[in-house]
């Protein structure tokens, strides 16, 4: 078992790294909603974007150890004292489903990220556009202005009354933001990809354990009965050794009575007592 835990250990190891970029990109993903300047969105993107990478690289790898160790839980099974229901078995199986729900939450938690992205990066979209023109913009336009980069509708008034250089500045961020939105989803979705595929594993592994319990309560209850009857025949012992020996007595007193009918101890007993008067 000493190589197993090891790899849990190593496992977990990976599994921390994973969580303390999820709370960098949580930081910089909260840092994005001050920023206006195009350089200073540029340069947090990229920064995301790389974080992102690495924790694809180690979700990957996570994954990959967890289905080893589903092999090498696998090829244990057929050791001395290590098969199916033996505490060393349940005790692998129980961990290794643990790691794998682990991997499966973060990965949901990202997804959750990449629903924020989207959902923030429309707030900020309708926002400037209101600081731009003054007026709120229909959700028809705001889709078409992030699906398409579409702006002159939006913004025609607005570059008539306050110059082409204002209105290009709101609108440079707005690109900047959906192509940094864009990028990072992309990326978000790979991990998602993870996500379902460990939400399946998990689920296959719950059944392992639930079928494992199974055969574990089964064993239980025909040990239970196995001690039940034990106790029965234990008992029945008993009362078959007390009849014995009552019975062993009566006969003991019917031989004794017998032998005295058949020899008469007391007629010699008078008899001499005649003899010597």
């Amino acid at each position: 078992m000493a190589d197993f835990f090891n790899e849990v250990s190593a496992i977990k190891g990976l599994l921390g790294g994973i969580r303390d970029k999820q709370r960098k990109l949580q930081e910089a993903h909260e840092r994005t909603k001050t920023v206006t300047r195009t350089g200073e969105m540029k340069e947090i993107r990229e920064r995301m974007q790389d974080d992102i990478e690495e924790v694809n690289k180690a979700a990957r790898t996570v994954k990959l150890r967890l289905e080893r160790l589903d092999k090498t839980n696998e090829q244990a099974v057929s050791r001395k004292g290590c098969g199916v229901g033996s505490s060393s078995e349940r005790t692998r199986t129980a961990i290794t489903a643990a790691l794998k729900k682990k991997l499966k939450d973060v990965m949901g938690e990202f997804g959750v990220l990449r629903q924020k992205l989207q959902q923030e990066y429309r707030e900020v979209v309708e926002r400037r556009t209101y600081t731009v023109t003054g007026q709120k913009a229909s959700a028809e336009e705001i889709d078409r202005l992030i699906e398409t980069g579409e702006s002159e509708t939006i913004f025609a008034k607005a570059i008539l009354e306050q110059g082409r250089g204002h209105v290009l500045d709101t609108l440079a961020e707005i690109e900047e933001r959906g192509e940094a939105v864009r990028e990072l989803e992309k990326s978000l979705l790979d991990l998602h990809q993870i996500f379902l595929d460990m939400a399946v594993l998990v689920e296959a592994q719950g059944e392992m354990l639930d079928n494992i319990e199974a055969q574990v309560g089964k064993a239980r209850n025909h040990v239970q009965q196995g001690v039940t009857q034990l106790v029965e025949a234990k008992k029945l012992q008993k009362k078959t050794r007390k009849l014995m020996c009552c019975v062993l007595v009566t006969v003991l007193l019917i031989i004794i009575a017998i032998v005295l009918a058949v020899v008469k101890p007391w007629t010699l007993i008078n008899r001499n007592n005649s003899n010597a008067g």
